[in-house]
């Protein structure tokens, strides 16, 4: 069955048969279209060739990538910093205190009863200083 092909219907077919995905006798179709026609098929490789080299992507400055591992070591420290005064202030925050008396603990409570001023600032300081931990290690996982 001989089907006589337009010029528009190979232009529709044209995105399908340059991403590869046409099935075989669609290729066949586009394949012999382009055989009869010379002056079309030469247009469609100057224009595909085109857009490949346009749509390639610009390599990046020689320094971006010394710049990116620069910045990304400096947040790691930032990130152990943070994670070692959040567990300090923690520490400091939930500390007990206890009494031994004949070889038994007499006294164990904690010592924001005695100082809940203290408390109070080395919570907060612990608290923040998780809330930027975490907030660091999302944007250490969002830029890669």
């Amino acid at each position: 069955m001989n089907v006589n092909v337009t010029r528009e219907v190979i232009l529709d077919l044209l995105p399908v048969y340059l991403s590869g995905e046409a099935s075989p006798p669609t290729r066949a179709v586009v394949e012999s279209f382009l055989e009869q026609d010379p002056d079309f098929a030469r247009r469609i490789r100057e224009q595909s060739l085109e857009n490949m080299t346009r749509s390639a992507p610009a390599t990046p400055p020689p320094e971006l990538e010394l710049k990116a591992f620069r910045r990304t070591r400096r947040m790691l420290v930032w990130q152990r910093w943070l994670i070692g005064f959040g567990m300090f202030f923690t520490a400091l925050a939930l500390s007990i205190q206890f009494r031994f008396s004949n070889g038994r603990v007499e006294d164990l409570h904690f010592l924001a009863q005695d100082h809940p001023v203290a408390f109070g600032v080395c919570a907060l300081l612990a608290v923040s200083c998780w809330i930027a931990n975490f907030a660091l290690r999302h944007a250490l996982r969002s830029t890669a």
